[in-house]
Formats: C-alpha cells, sequence, structure tokens
C-alpha cells in the first residue's frame, strides 16, 4: 500500500507545475491518505505478529499520529477542491 500510494502521490506534482491535484484510482477511490492507512496497518501487523507491548506501543503511537494528520489531510482536499469526491472518507474505507 505504501509504495503504490507514494508512487501515485509523486507523479502527481510534475516538476513545473505549482499546482495541486485530485489523487485517484487504487484506494485513492474509497480514502484520501491510503499512505497513513498502509502505514499504520503496517505496525498493527508487526504488534500482532510479535504480540509485544513494544510492538503495540508503536502501533499505538504510529495510529496516534497519523490518523488526525489523515483527517487533516482530508479536510484540506475538501476545502481546496470542490470536486472532491464525496464518497471518501480521511484513512479508514467506509467508515472514517
Amino acid at each position: 500500500i505504501n509504495i503504490a500510494t507514494d508512487y501515485q502521490l509523486i507523479r502527481l506534482r510534475r516538476p513545473d507545475s505549482l499546482h495541486y491535484s485530485i489523487p485517484s484510482g487504487g484506494l485513492f477511490q474509497y480514502v484520501s491518505c491510503p499512505n497513513h492507512l498502509g502505514e499504520i496497518l503496517e505496525w498493527v501487523g508487526f504488534a500482532v505478529l510479535t504480540w509485544s507491548l513494544p510492538g503495540a506501543a508503536f502501533a499505538f503511537w504510529t495510529f496516534a499520529n497519523l490518523a488526525p494528520r489523515a483527517i487533516a489531510h482530508h479536510r484540506w482536499y475538501r476545502e481546496q477542491f470542490a470536486d472532491y469526491p464525496k464518497v471518501r472518507k480521511a484513512w479508514l474505507p467506509f467508515i472514517w
């Protein structure tokens, strides 16, 4: 998820352009920040696989850092683009 969405975001911005674009395709159909979703899923998966307190703590703090950022990005997209898709959520498809 991280590699694919980061690549999509990089391709959106041309070196000679100062304008932002609305990302589309892939998980961007469902959420504004699939890169944050991917990062959260990675660390939750690590916590489950290691079944350790440090793993759980890292997953928790990753969520605590990235979920509010995803919500802020989502809000910014909606303010900047009148045609921003209404069905997109901030970082968790169909829910949040």
